[in-house]
């Protein structure tokens, strides 16, 4: 383990699965985020190529010689996304002052790193998150961009201040911390249908790790032309809805109250049409059918459905 409050050494968690050029967008971002921390911070990647074949191994390797703490590359094969996370917390827990996580289909603004780092600096948290803001490519189709669409889970808050829960595709926790609480680390149990991440920083956030939000902290999921339908968006939104209400019941939530919430849901998403053709909008009939969906998901996680990721 290094150490040193002038030079700490900051190692970046990614795990990967099929994603070569994505994954390739991602490092080079991390080579620019590093470039803005010399002399202030040294900076290492892990990849994690949850593929049985190791396939991403030739784009780590393209990368290793442009971080001075080089690209640890392991392969967990296991189609499991906790497990990978797992492994690549081990692998970055002997080395790493600090432990940032991101997404191979993300792409950090260019100060991403010194903003966390600077904002952890400033309040003395053991982690801080920040902002994902999705994207898609030229050409995509109008609605998705004119329909709330691509806010979905966006959720602003004031810089600085804590929050009870983070993000795996924008975060950054103490290394120190993880090594003296061994007892927390992500779940297999949700490593195919997702929400890993919020069941984590949760367990965390009562273990006692303190989390502050960086407003400046950015990354960008760069979603690709196969997401771009509406089709994909409802599936999207049906997942994230059922994944929302059983990470909420792993955290305690009853599923009588999760059901009413779901219910609720359902209510303002057939009434939303309806309340803008009264203001003289265009009801957003795509957007309307997707929050229907979320909501079905949320009342289908306390009838026992747990719907993949993948």
């Amino acid at each position: 383990m290094t150490s040193g409050a002038c030079c700490p050494a900051v190692v970046v968690a990614v795990c990967t699965y099929n994603r070569h050029e994505p994954l390739a967008v991602l490092l080079e971002a991390l080579v620019t985020n590093a470039a803005r921390l010399s002399g202030r911070a040294r900076i290492g990647v892990v990849v994690v190529d949850d593929s049985t074949e190791g396939n991403a191994r030739a784009v780590a390797e393209r990368f290793s010689a442009r971080f001075e703490l080089g690209v640890m590359y392991r392969v967990s094969g296991r189609q499991n996304i906790a497990l990978a996370r797992n492994l690549a917390l081990e692998t970055a827990i002997g080395i790493a002052d600090w432990i940032a996580m991101t997404d191979d289909d993300c792409e950090p603004a260019p100060q991403w790193l010194e903003e966390l780092l600077d904002t952890q600096r400033r309040t003395g948290s053991d982690a801080v998150t920040g902002l994902m803001v999705r994207r898609v490519p030229p050409g995509s189709p109008r609605w998705l961009t004119d329909e709330p669409f691509l806010e979905i889970g966006l959720e602003y808050q004031d810089d600085g201040v804590e929050v009870p829960c983070a993000a795996t595709h924008n975060s950054l926790v103490s290394g120190r911390w993880l090594r003296e609480h061994p007892e927390v680390r992500f779940d297999p149990a949700f490593g195919v249908t997702g929400g890993e991440d919020p069941v984590f920083y949760r367990s965390a956030h009562a273990a006692g790790l303190r989390i502050t939000y960086a407003l400046r902290a950015v990354v960008h999921e760069n979603e690709p032309p196969s997401r771009a339908t509406l089709g994909y968006q409802l599936r999207m939104f049906f997942w994230l809805g059922n994944s929302a209400s059983i990470t909420s019941m792993e955290s305690g939530v009853h599923p009588l109250r999760m059901c009413l919430h779901g219910c609720r849901l359902l209510v303002r998403a057939l009434l939303r049409p309806l309340a803008r053709l009264a203001s003289g909008k265009r009801p957003q009939l795509r957007y309307g059918l997707a929050s229907m969906l979320r909501a079905a998901g949320v009342i289908s996680g306390p009838l026992g459905v747990r719907v993949s990721h993948r």
